[in-house]
């Protein structure tokens, strides 16, 4: 799984999200089943993009039409005009996937099922709810949040603020910066280092750190889970009556 992760945190494109493209790179040199890069990506909190058969990202609505990609499609598709994501792709086959892309849409058809697990059936635009949670101090310096508890977690795991540092691509003095703040705001130690080479050295955290960890990812949970209905009850109401049934 830590591997699986290192490769997603490589591919990820210029807005932090994993095109669509790279999570299938991913899958066939790790050898991991797409739908298990697509989860994991989820648990990290990335956004896939960049959809090759043209749902979603900044692929939507580019391609060219091919009339053998249509006659590859139209048997595929469901009374609705729907064909699955994994049928789609296992047409491009010796005409790419443009071609599928682009011939989707001129026929206005829809896919379902995406193999990285971004949908299920498609049936009218998507809205979704992203929340981000963090905790400040009375001057606004940023105490607790997703990276500081992603730092923490590396210490935990690597033995090592430098290790840490590395895996999550920071310096190593900015790393140690985030873990003082945290110990000074919070006026508890949350890392003990040892000095000397082998098992005797590295860094480790303490139950105090663990605790706030848990803390932080259970609040942050609760918020989500809160907002998403909230946010379905405002925003995601049934257009008609017919949608009810």
């Amino acid at each position: 799984m830590s591997d699986l992760k290192t490769f997603i945190k490589e591919y990820l494109n210029d807005e932090g999200k994993l095109d669509c493209k790279d999570a299938f790179k991913i899958s066939a040199k790790t050898k991991t089943p797409i739908k298990e890069v697509g989860d994991t990506a989820k648990q990290m909190d990335i956004r896939i993009s960049g959809c090759e058969l043209g749902q979603f990202g900044n692929l939507k609505g580019t391609g060219e039409y091919s009339s053998e990609a249509e006659n590859r499609l139209k048997p595929l598709a469901d009374a609705q005009n729907r064909v699955t994501c994994k049928d789609a792709r296992a047409q491009a086959a010796g005409i790419g996937l443009k071609a599928i892309r682009g011939t989707l849409r001129e026929n206005k058809m829809d896919v379902t099922y995406c193999e990285l697990g971004c949908f299920q059936e498609k049936k009218r635009s998507r809205l979704c709810l992203k929340t981000k949670t963090w905790i400040e101090n009375a001057e606004g310096e940023l105490l607790f949040g997703k990276g500081k508890t992603e730092v923490l977690e590396f210490i935990e795991s690597e033995g090592s603020i430098a290790k840490a540092a590395e895996k999550i691509g920071m310096n190593y003095k900015k790393a140690w910066t985030h873990v003082k703040i945290l110990q000074r705001n919070l006026d508890d130690v949350l890392v003990e280092s040892q000095k000397g080479g082998g098992e005797q050295g590295g860094s480790t955290l303490t139950p105090r750190a663990t605790e706030f960890i848990n803390s932080y990812k259970q609040l942050q949970h609760d918020i989500e889970a809160y907002a998403n209905e909230r946010f379905k009850e405002l925003f995601l109401k049934p257009r008609n009556k017919k949608e009810f049934k």
